[in-house]
């Protein structure tokens, strides 16, 4: 199964790597296949987990099977605690980290 990390560590990138991320599930879905992506969010990008556009995109997105990481890090540094992101975010304890584990896992990575 092919595998992807979108990347996101700037605000107003939301919008475009959600479209990725959206375009690459259609793919797959026409051409029979399966990905496995996970969305990594560090840096001031973690505030977009808080904004309600964003958040109901993002629920559309894991009904259909894609998973959503939060940098503790980034979340620390602008005071959101895991109570603010939408269900089923896995925050994980430095995006970078997570980035390198996800690559050395065999996850391509996409930095919209």
């Amino acid at each position: 199964m092919p595998k992807a990390v979108f990347h996101i560590d700037e605000l107003d990138k939301w919008p475009h790597a959600l479209a990725n991320v959206q375009n690459l599930w259609q793919y797959g879905q026409a051409q029979q296949l399966t990905y496995d992506v996970v969305v990594l969010v560090n840096g001031a990008a973690i505030t977009g987990y808080l904004q309600a556009q964003l958040q109901a995109k993002i629920a559309i997105l894991q009904q259909q099977g894609i998973h959503f990481h939060a940098c503790q890090n980034a979340m620390a540094s602008h005071d959101i605690t895991p109570d603010f992101l939408p269900a089923g975010v896995l925050v994980v304890p430095a995006g970078v980290a997570d980035l390198i584990a996800l690559q050395d896992a065999g996850y391509r990575y996409i930095k919209p």
